[in-house]
Formats: structure tokens, sequence, C-alpha cells
């Protein structure tokens, strides 16, 4: 199969493309400023912005595939000029246009747990009117809903540490939201089975890890991870969204109202659709292990299942 990945050469896409590669399909990685340092010999590279329907229209059509992987992390605001809406929203509509007019067979959306037209955040809501264009279009489509991706490369272990300061930090709310973070290396097998599979078609799935951490949890891991010891002071919720709004305007500080807002919202499945590619949540890997800590006593640790 023939297979677009836009957003190829980000995170999650080097990670898919080399997978399908390795699978014997033929990837294309289309990005904006294509580098393919970081990806295997044999993935073609491809120039284009999905936000201009004319850089990316002849080459979609060259493929079976399509997988929009194109976003802007919720962790951070955007930079320059770009929006939630102009990204997930318009990217998507350039792409299920492109593919459509390209008689493309297949098409994969990567969504974001919570996703909602109506949803409390910028991201949340652009990329639910996302998902209202792919499922309104003539395409085989699947879409993904995946809680937070870890692994090399990601930027979830990092943010933490942006957001916190070792031996003495405070957190919003305690930094009790609660996450379900899974690997990449356990979620790219899932989106190359969809695209082989067309029992897949037509199926939103919520995908996550197998534990449930709270933000509290992330940071005391991430330090642990280098050594060093963390004490948490709780920020009323009410505070930290008053200081995040106040910053929003300079531009050298990261986070604004809309990161305020999803530390309100838990970020966790209700039924893992892990289980629909015969995956048991159990054997997915844990951050814990990831970051290669030993586990702690069970009195001591905090993480819930």
């Amino acid at each position: 199969m023939k297979v677009l990945v836009a957003g190829g050469t980000g995170f999650i896409g080097t990670n898919l493309c080399t997978e399908l590669q390795e699978r014997g399909h033929d990837v294309t990685a289309l990005s904006r400023d294509p580098d393919g340092s970081d990806l295997p010999s044999g993935v073609d590279l491809a120039m284009g912005d999905v936000g201009a329907y004319d850089s990316i229209v002849d080459t979609v059509a060259d493929h079976e595939a399509v997988v929009n992987l194109v976003s802007l992390s919720p962790l951070y605001k955007p930079r320059g000029d770009l929006s939630h809406e102009d990204v997930h929203l318009g990217g998507t509509e350039n792409l299920v246009r492109a593919a459509e007019a390209g008689d493309v067979d297949r098409f994969l959306q990567m969504s974001g747990l919570g996703a909602d037209p109506n949803g409390e955040t910028e991201f949340l809501r652009a990329k639910g009117k996302a998902e209202d264009v792919v499922r309104e279009s003539d395409l085989a489509w699947t879409i993904f809903r995946p809680s937070v991706v870890f692994g090399d490369g990601g930027e979830f272990v990092e943010f933490t540490k942006t957001l916190t300061t070792p031996f003495v930090t405070a957190l919003p709310g305690g930094g009790e939201t609660r996450f379900q973070p899974i690997w990449v290396g356990d979620l790219v097998p899932m989106l190359a089975d969809a695209l082989e599979d067309e029992a897949h078609v037509g199926e939103i799935y919520d995908v996550a890890g197998p534990q449930i951490v709270t933000l509290a949890d992330v940071t005391e891991l991430a330090y642990e991870a280098e050594g060093k010891s963390v004490t948490i002071l709780p920020i009323p919720m009410s505070v930290a969204k008053l200081g995040l709004t106040a910053a929003d305007a300079l531009p050298f500080v990261p986070f604004g109202p809309d990161q305020a807002r999803s530390l309100e919202m838990n970020n966790t499945v209700v039924d893992n659709d892990v289980t629909a590619f015969g995956v048991d949540p159990e054997e997915l890997r844990t951050l814990r292990s990831y970051l290669d800590i030993e586990p702690r006593p069970v009195r001591e640790s905090r993480q819930s299942t």
C-alpha cells in the first residue's frame, strides 16, 4: 500500500513511518520542512503544508492511504499566528478534500481524547470539528483519540519539567489532574493495523496506557529518573488560571489560559479500545518502565490503576 503520512517527520510520524516501512508498505512523509534524518532509508519525503491545499493535492492523489498526524501541542500555547483551528480543522479540511479528489482508499485521523466541537479548550474544540469533517466525508476513515503519548522525542515528560522545578515545586491543584499515558511503541502498531484491516473502517478508538497517573506522579517520576527528589506544593486552581491568563500576552511564557483549563480535566478513558486490536491493556508499557525506574512498594506509590 502507498501511504502518505502527513506530519511524518514528527514524534509519532517517524515511528509510524518506520513501522509501515518495516511492514512492506511504500511510505511518504509529508512535512512543511521535510528532514529525513530520523527516518529509515526507503521512506520518501514530500514538501507540503496542509494549510495550503495546492501544495498537497498532487502528492495526496499519488497514494492509496493518508494518515493525518499534523498537530499543535495542547500542552503549550500556539506560537506565531497559527491557531488550533487553522491547523487541526483547516488542515484536516484540506487533506480530506485532496483525498476525496484523489480517490484515496483509506484515511486515518489522529484526534485527541475528549475531542468535542463544544469542548472546554481550543485544542479539543478544533479536534472535535476536524472529526466531524472526517466522519462526513466519503472516505473510508478511522479516528484515534489517544491520551498523552510518551517516548523518545515526545514532549510529555519535558513539559512536566518545564512546568516544575526539582526539589520543591508548586502545581495547580496539587497536580491531581489524571492522565493515562500510552507509549508510542504500543500506539503505532495499532495505527498500522487500522490501515491494513478494513474491519476498523468507520470506527473511533479511545486508546490509553495501562495506568492512570496524576501530574504529581509524572513530576516525581521525571525527577526520580534523574536521581532527584521533589516536594510538591499545591496552588489553588483559581490562582493558577488567573496567573496564566495574565501571562498570556508575554511571548516568553509558553502557557496560557487554555493550558490552565486543560489542567482541570482528566485525560483518561472509561473503556480502553486497545482491546479492538487484540491488545491487553495490562501488557502495555508504563511510564515508569520507560524511564527505567524500579517499581516502588505499593504502599509508597501515588499511582492508581
